[in-house]
């Protein structure tokens, strides 16, 4: 009953941070094609290249908590959207380090996903003009929202099975300590 409660509270605080973070991806995500001033017939993202800084929106910072936050970076053909997880513990920290390079070592296959995140978060998500020209923005804002919700699920449902056959080792070795000291 205890974890029932626990996981309705935890859910109406994740609540209003996630619609937060779903309004203003939904409001950044107004991306065009727009061509390099630099280099001819050139596009490169402009929030990864920062050529030039009329084309840069001001990075937003969404925070439920000081450990658990994303970092909306837009300009007029890209978005870059970081996310720091939260890490309660050492385990959770090594779990989440381990899963995050396991989805960046496979970030052909997650068409937004970059394969180093951006200094202080966790992972980051490029959303270029190509991408909202190709598939449709809210559901590409729907991807990022469930894969905020998703992510904490994950790491604490690994942590509870790493306790889980952390606890089944040591019961094994206590037997077999116990077996040989008679």
């Amino acid at each position: 009953r205890d974890t029932l409660e626990k996981a309705t509270k935890m859910a109406a605080t994740l609540k209003p941070y996630l619609n937060a973070v779903r309004s203003s991806l939904t409001a950044a995500m107004c991306l065009e094609n727009f061509e390099s001033q630099i280099v001819e017939r050139h596009n490169k993202p402009e929030v990864e290249v920062q050529s030039s800084k009329e084309l840069l929106l001001t990075p937003l910072v969404i925070s439920r908590n000081e450990k658990e936050k994303v970092q909306i970076e837009g300009s007029i053909n890209s978005i870059r959207i970081s996310i720091a997880i939260k890490q309660a513990d050492e385990i959770e920290k090594i779990l989440c380090k381990k899963f995050m390079s396991f989805m960046m070592q496979r970030a052909e296959h997650f068409f937004i996903l970059r394969r180093k995140p951006v200094q202080g978060y966790d992972i980051s998500f490029l959303v270029t003009n190509f991408h909202t020209e190709q598939m449709y923005k809210h559901k590409l804002v729907d991807f990022v929202i469930q894969f905020m919700e998703e992510i904490d699920k994950e790491i604490s449902e690994m942590k509870i099975s790493l306790n889980a056959r952390a606890r089944t080792c040591a019961e094994e070795f206590l037997k077999n300590v116990s077996a040989f000291t008679r």
